[in-house]
Order: C-alpha cells, then structure tokens, then sequence
C-alpha cells in the first residue's frame, strides 16, 4: 500500500510538472510570437510616419528644389532621391506587404507604392568618405509616386531585432539561464507540494491499513479533509469497527463455551469416583482429561485473541531462559543456545504462552528440543529442532489450522488438542512477528519464530 501511495505521488507529481512546463512552453511562445508581431507592426507604423512626411515635405514644393531636399533626408536616417521607374529594383513586393497596406492607407490608395527588402545594408559613409564600422541592419527601399507622378526612391536603415534572451553580459547574458532554472525549480517545488497533498490522504488510509493487520485496536482514521476522503475514512473506521466487534463476539463465545464446560466437567470427575468397575473408571478418567485439556487451550485460544494485557519491553534472552529452565525441570530434553541482548515489546504472559506452547510441541513430537536464538536483520530469530518425524509439506501450513491434527503424530492418543500452533501464532502475529515450520534435510522439524527489536529509543525510555 505504501508503494502503491508512493507510486501514486511520483506519478501525480511528474504529471504536474510536465503539463505546467509543457503549458509554460506554448504560453511562452505564443506571447513571443504575439510580441514580435506587435513589434513588427510598431516597426512599420513607425517607417511609414517617416515616409508620410518626406513625401509630405517633397510633394508640395517644385520639382527643381526636391534633390536639394532629399539630399538633406540622409541626415535623418535614409537616403531618398527620384527615379524615372522601378527597373533596378529586385525583389519589388508591389502589393503583399504589411508596410504597403499602413502607407496606402496613410498616402492613399491612388499612389503606386512598392517595398524591397535588402538583408544587408551598405555602411554609411563619412563625410571623409570612409565606411563606418559594419552595423547590425537592415534596410528598405520603398518607391512611392508623387502627386504629379514622379517616383521616389526611399532607401531607409533599420537597427537589426535584438537576440532572444540576450542578456547584459552577452552569450546568453548573467540572466536569462538563472531565470529559467528558478523558474523551474519554483513549479517544480509546487508540484511537489501538490502531489504531496494530493497523496497525503493515501499514505495515512495505508498506514492504517498495515496497523490494522497488527493491531485491531488502534484508534480510528481522523474523518477530515474533502467530501472523498471523509468517505473513505469513515468506511475505513466503520469496517475496523465491524471486524473487532466479530473478533471480540467470536472470542467471548469460545471463552463462555469453555468456561462454563469446566464445571460439568468437574462434577463428571467427580461422579467417576463412584464407579465400581476399575477397568471403566480410568477409562472415563482419561476420557475426561482429554475434555479438561481441550477445554484448557479452548480458553489459552481465547486469551491468545485478546489484546488487552499491557504491552511492555522484555529482555528476550531472560525470558526465553527462563522458559527453557521450566522444561528441563519438568523433565523435558532442552537445551538453550546464544544470546542477543535485545528487548522486544511484547505481553509477558502470551509470549511466554506462546513459546512454552512451541517447546512443548518439539517435545511431545520430537522427543526433544534444541533452542537457539540470535539477531538477524535486526529482528530476534528463535529457533527450535527436534527429532521427530517432521511434517508432510502439503500440511506445514495446515496445521496452523485450529483443532487440526496429522493422522500419526498428532493423534488423541497423545493428548493433541491441535490448538497449540494456533495459539503460537495468534501470538506472534499480534506481537508483529511470525512461525514459520521446516523440515530439516537431516531429519526433523525446525520452528522458527521472528520478532522485531525495540528501537534503541524506546528501550532507554523504559
């Protein structure tokens, strides 16, 4: 669930960025587009005011004074003078230029007017005759007739459009890259934060997710946040609600059940003190105690599904050797093997069910039980072998079941009630661990409990 979350954020978040980048993009390059254009029109609009008033200031005086006036014109920025046609013109555009639409409407319509386009301008002369230092220009050359016919030439120079993204420093500028990358770094942050508050939500329904599996019992999502959200909170707590209702139904019926069958089964022990026939009474003795005993692990069963017993850190190795001791002194073949110096937190009484339960089984099946336990993966590994016939591997799951039995091993005869492992392992996955069963290449049977260490903090807090 939490990869899947994760999984989700990367996905929300590369998303983000890509769509807000890409739309920056096209923004970016449609207002370029629309600023040059807009520049080019002010462009033009200001070429065709410089022409409107030197065909102003020429068409109204005589023919013979125009060279004097147009030789003046170079002092304003373009060269003018008067031509007999447009026969040396190359590349003439006589009607699809922008600039002759601005011009035919600012002259009017009745004036022949066409544009050429030089890519390159000639530098300007000095008064010594000398070029100036080559300049980035262009130039158009417009012909615009008069109002008594004549042609004039109009040779104007243009500053060349200054590169895009030139900065002060030049080759790129100090700028235009810095801007770029804080720019990206600035929509990439708020696509983070996005993804994360978009995700949030999803990582805090797995985390409860995962404690539910280990703790039944932990407090219910908070139900905030928009309309989708609340709605899965709400069907989240209602289905935790739901399953620890029926765990704790189904556990107050097995501890009734077996509770109340103590007594009638008191009163039969005691009834079978009257019967007459030996043979028949140690018969119904052993019937009896065979009832007591699946009635005892009928109400281990239902303790080992009850949390209620206080959670608190215990030094592993010392609760395990003390288990341990207790078997040998009840006559058991058990020996101990290392130690970890860890603590684990964990219900002193299950555990120590639960482990008692394991050593009793490695016993009873085995004939004896060679305990190690050690730190793997910083979580406590106890392992426990024994010599027995070992389990078929169809069943080494199987017999987690509760009351299941093998057909040999794990008869009446011998006093099975086929709660034992159950139990073990209701314990161990409320204590965040796991049993796990093998079969050993020599022989026998290996049972492998895993819990996980407490954190170096927590153990100095207790």
């Amino acid at each position: 669930m939490k990869d899947f979350a994760g999984s989700i954020g990367n996905r929300i978040f590369v998303l983000l960025l890509a769509g807000i980048v890409v739309a920056i993009v096209a923004t970016t390059w449609l207002a370029s587009n629309e600023r040059k254009s807009s520049l080019r029109e002010l462009r033009f609009q200001h070429l065709a005011e410089r022409i409107e008033q030197i065909v102003q200031a020429v068409d109204n005086i005589p023919a013979n004074q125009r060279p004097i006036v147009l030789q003046a014109a170079a002092n304003f920025g373009f060269e003018a003078k008067m031509v007999d046609d447009m026969n040396d013109a190359v590349g003439v555009n006589a009607s699809t230029s922008p600039l002759i639409d601005i011009l035919q409407t600012r002259l009017g319509s009745e004036r022949k007017i066409a544009v050429q386009r030089e890519t390159e301008c000639a530098s300007p002369r000095r008064e010594d005759g000398r070029a100036e230092a080559p300049r980035r220009e262009t130039c158009r050359v417009v012909y615009v007739s008069l109002h008594d016919q004549s042609l004039m030439r109009l040779r104007l120079h243009q500053p060349g459009e200054p590169p895009i993204m030139r900065g002060r420093g030049g080759q790129g500028g100090p700028y235009g890259l810095q801007y770029i990358a804080l720019f990206l770094i600035l929509i990439a942050l708020l696509a983070y934060l996005v993804a994360s508050m978009a995700t949030r939500p999803i990582r805090k329904l797995a985390q409860a997710a995962a404690e539910l599996g280990r703790d039944i019992d932990h407090p219910p999502l908070p139900e905030t946040g928009p309309t989708e959200i609340r709605q899965a909170a709400h069907a989240f707590n209602a289905m935790q609600a739901r399953i620890r209702r029926q765990i704790q139904h189904r556990t107050h019926m097995l501890a009734a059940i077996t509770h109340d069958l103590q007594t009638p089964l008191t009163r039969l022990r005691l009834r079978l003190e009257k019967v007459t026939d030996k043979e028949l009474q140690q018969r119904l003795i052993d019937d009896l105690a065979v009832m007591h005993g699946m009635v005892r692990e009928g109400l281990d069963l239902a303790r080992s599904m009850d949390s209620s017993e206080k959670i608190q850190a215990l030094d592993i190795d010392s609760l395990l050797d003390s288990v341990c001791a207790d078997a040998a002194d009840a006559g058991q073949d058990v020996t101990l093997q290392g130690s970890t110096r860890a603590f684990v937190m964990a219900q002193p009484g299950a555990l120590r069910r639960c482990l008692t339960n394991l050593l009793d089984n490695a016993c009873k099946y085995g004939q004896l039980a060679r305990v190690s336990i050690a730190l793997e993966q910083q979580r406590v590994a106890i392992r426990i072998r024994d010599q027995g016939p070992g389990i078929p591997e169809a069943e080494l799951e199987s017999v987690f079941d509760p009351f299941y039995r093998l057909e040999v091993s794990r008869s009446r005869d011998t006093g099975g009630t086929g709660l034992g492992l159950t139990i073990a392992l209701n314990i161990a996955e409320n204590h965040h661990g796991q049993v796990t069963l093998r079969n050993l290449p020599e022989g026998g049977l290996e049972v492998l409990l895993v819990l996980p260490v407490m954190q170096a903090g927590k153990a100095r807090a207790g």
